[in-house]
């Protein structure tokens, strides 16, 4: 499991449908997740990336140190399905993403991670799984980071 990890000041999803322009969820301070499930990962993967997430230290104490997690600034998280994250560009100039998990497998790993981060108290919204989506974020810092789960 990859995931590109954004401290945001604020984020929406949008979602692209028939119809129109939805918003599917937005967030005020937290975490915006690019999440790719890959081939291999299972069940352990997503309760691994829940936790890390949850408990991820990178919002600034009272001394400018990256000392606070989503609880003690009262975060959430804006989790988007990504699956060109789990995707590679090492070769030529057309990414691959044959190592991304076929849904709907991977749809519901994704959910998994979503449970867990709700069982560790976080608040979370969506983006829809193999949805049209555009994601607007104001990054904080700007803190990007990129976790990938050791399975």
């Amino acid at each position: 499991m990859r995931a590109i990890v954004q401290r945001a000041e604020r984020a929406e999803v949008r979602v692209h449908e028939p119809g129109g322009v939805g918003v599917a969820g937005s967030i005020g301070r937290g975490l915006v997740v690019l999440l790719g499930v890959e081939a291999r990962d299972t069940d352990a993967d997503a309760a691994w990336m829940a936790s890390k997430l949850a408990g991820l230290r990178v919002f600034e104490d009272e001394a400018g140190k990256m000392n606070l997690g989503l609880a003690e600034v009262g975060g959430s998280v804006l989790l988007v399905p990504n699956f060109t994250v789990a995707g590679s560009a090492a070769k030529g100039r057309r990414p691959d993403f044959t190592n991304a998990m076929k849904p709907p497998e991977a749809e519901r790993l994704f959910g998994a991670v979503r449970a867990g981060l709700l069982a560790a108290g976080v608040p979370v919204e969506t983006g829809v799984f193999g949805g049209d989506m555009r994601v607007e974020l104001v990054n904080d810092g700007p803190v990007t980071l990129v976790i990938k789960s050791p399975g």
